[in-house]
């Protein structure tokens, strides 16, 4: 009933011990009451953060590291709503958030896509009925294009230049429509795009060519609620879900094993031409069968029973939520 949003001190970094552990227990800087559930936050720039509600409504919330305060900034009441912005219970959860400062995409339950400006009071953009389903995650595939999964299976991208109301292109699943709930797409190589969905299966898509994912991977045996390329590592990625498992899938294990790519003679990886170097990435995650010889797959996790709602990654360190209303962080990634 009483929900909030709070900003943390996760122990000291600069105070990494011999063995690499961190020392300081994580602590409360601040917090502020949150109308509604938190559907999906994420940071706008180093003092913004950008929060979903259930209750439709986005708000920016502001943290003042001086006298360490949260406060809130900006609010578009009932962003997302099924009948009319004016009834009392009109609002429909808003279901992803994400930014690229000063933009903010958000989607929702409604199968509306809203664009806004930090500087403006009203959408710069909204399309109305783009999902005839739920819209479940957002995120940008270039700066004019972003990337919806929908409860019918779906993938589809938007370009914000076009006036039309219609995605550019549409991918699906095929068979079953099982519904997609989370969207990451490759840092480097924004044509690959991972998907996780209801029945916990990883897809992973080429979007420049066909209309179904290149690999489907068996993984969690519940509902996969977010899927993450680590940002400057992408030949890792994360996967949680409702069935208490969080997956690290490694695609840099095995070099030996892939066709080489380095040149004969030691360390000339300076050298590498693009092409080669694009083959070798894309082949671990592109190939038929990307878990055959080239991908380990470590439960980070193995008895938690829980479910992990919601990941990050950031460097070394992985943080994560679960049902046991605790937060996780884990520093020691590829140790």
């Amino acid at each position: 009933q009483d929900n909030r949003i709070s900003v943390w001190s996760a122990g000291d970094l600069g105070n990494a011990g011999l063995n690499g552990e961190y020392h300081g227990e994580p602590h409360l800087l601040c917090d502020i009451q949150h109308n509604g559930d938190v559907m999906d936050m994420q940071f706008l720039d180093q003092e913004r953060i950008v929060a979903a509600s259930s209750t439709g409504t986005v708000t920016i919330f502001r943290h003042h590291p001086n006298n360490q305060t949260l406060s809130a900034d900006h609010r578009w009441e009932k962003a997302h709503y099924h009948v009319d912005q004016d009834t009392s219970c009109g609002g429909a959860a808003c279901t992803g958030v994400v930014c690229n400062n000063p933009e903010i995409v958000t989607v929702g339950e409604d199968g509306r896509i809203n664009l806004f400006r930090v500087d403006q009071k009203d959408a710069v953009r909204t399309i109305d009925n783009a999902d005839s389903s739920t819209l479940h995650a957002v995120t940008f595939l270039r700066t004019t294009e972003i990337l919806t999964v929908n409860s019918i299976g779906q993938l589809k991208i938007w370009d914000l230049r076009q006036q039309r109301n219609e995605p550019s292109q549409i991918f699906s699943l095929a068979g079953d429509r099982v519904p997609l709930h989370c969207v990451d797409r490759h840092p480097n190589q924004q044509h690959i795009v991972a998907t996780g969905g209801q029945d916990g299966m990883l897809s992973i898509w080429d979007i420049r060519q066909g209309t179904m994912p290149v690999s489907l991977l068996n993984a969690h045996e519940a509902e996969m609620w977010e899927v993450h390329f680590h940002p400057s590592d992408p030949d890792h990625l994360f996967t949680c879900s409702e069935d208490g498992s969080l997956w690290h899938w490694d695609t840099s294990t095995n070099v030996s094993e892939k066709p080489s790519f380095l040149h004969q003679g030691g360390r000339s990886t300076a050298y590498l031409s693009h092409s080669t170097m694009n083959q070798s990435v894309v082949s671990a995650w592109l190939s038929n069968d990307p878990t055959k010889d080239r991908m380990e797959i470590t439960n980070l996790i193995p008895n938690q029973t829980l479910s992990v709602n919601s990941l990050d990654v950031l460097g070394p360190c992985l943080v994560y939520g679960t049902d046991a209303e605790a937060i996780y962080v884990n520093r020691q990634l590829f140790a």
